[in-house]
């Protein structure tokens, strides 16, 4: 999402509407699962798994659109929902509505972990609330030898009301892994990885409400910034992560080990 090849920037609306418009097109898409309300769709030659480009879309009748925003939005409430994620955290505000965050998620055994340092923003446009993130480097935050630092080239989410108490969201993520991964690995994300986050997101939007009250209900400063605490940077503080200027790993030969019960459709 680097405009001029070099440059850190805050994403505009250019960019928001730019991304909207992707997760709503059904050009060059391929349906790769589609059942209970929940699809997936991917991008990319399989062949060569270095960057895939991922959608998928889960359609709530339950929950309302502000809703899955907080839902998202609230790093206290990740570990609830959010069963990849190994660590997350905020390391400064940009803007009212940009930080800067670190985030690592566990990869299909038996590749090895990987993790993100990104910028994010945010933007409620018309009646839909979008969050975008692309990776960045932090002088505080090298790559670690227990990860693989990977790059989002573009992720995000699509928030859009669908009547007063359901939505709709898209979440569409285009990530270098840093490595040749097995083919495989593509198929188990389509087809358990991805449908079972997305389940597991909506049973965290159903669940969120009554959570927020007993967890600071009036605690929100992705919709009232006046309450962040975190540190002021600067965009000079920061420079583009190019994907090249990282370690890669050849994991293609690696092969697939069964499914826990867990990961398996219930």
């Amino acid at each position: 999402m680097s405009r001029g090849g070099e440059m850190v920037y805050i994403p505009d609306d250019s960019d928001f509407s730019s991304f909207r418009a992707q997760c709503e097109s059904p050009e060059g898409w391929h349906c790769r699962y589609n059942k209970a309300g929940i699809t997936v769709w991917s991008q990319g030659q399989e062949e060569s798994c270095a960057v895939q480009k991922i959608k998928t879309r889960l359609c709530c009748k339950d929950v309302a659109a502000e809703t899955l925003y907080d839902v998202l939005h609230d790093s206290h409430y990740r570990s609830k929902w959010d069963s990849n994620m190994i660590e997350t955290h905020d390391i400064g505000r940009l803007t009212v509505n940009a930080d800067v965050g670190y985030y690592s998620w566990k990869c299909p055994s038996p590749l090895k972990n990987r993790d993100f340092v990104t910028l994010r923003s945010w933007l409620p446009l018309d009646d839909d609330f979008i969050i975008l993130n692309y990776s960045v480097k932090h002088p505080k935050y090298p790559p670690r030898k227990d990860f693989v630092r990977a790059v989002s080239l573009q992720t995000g989410y699509l928030v859009k009301a669908n009547g007063a108490r359901g939505c709709v969201l898209y979440y569409l993520t285009q990530v270098d892994p840093r490595g040749s991964l097995p083919k495989w690995v593509v198929n188990r994300v389509s087809q358990f990885v991805a449908p079972k986050a997305m389940k597991r997101l909506h049973q965290a939007g159903l669940q969120y409400p009554a959570w927020k009250r007993q967890h600071q209900p009036g605690y929100k400063p992705w919709v009232y910034p006046e309450q962040s605490s975190l540190p002021s940077l600067s965009l000079a503080e920061l420079s583009l992560q190019h994907a090249d200027s990282l370690e890669r790993l050849d994991e293609a030969g690696l092969p697939e080990e069964p499914l826990g019960t867990a990961d398996h459709e219930p």
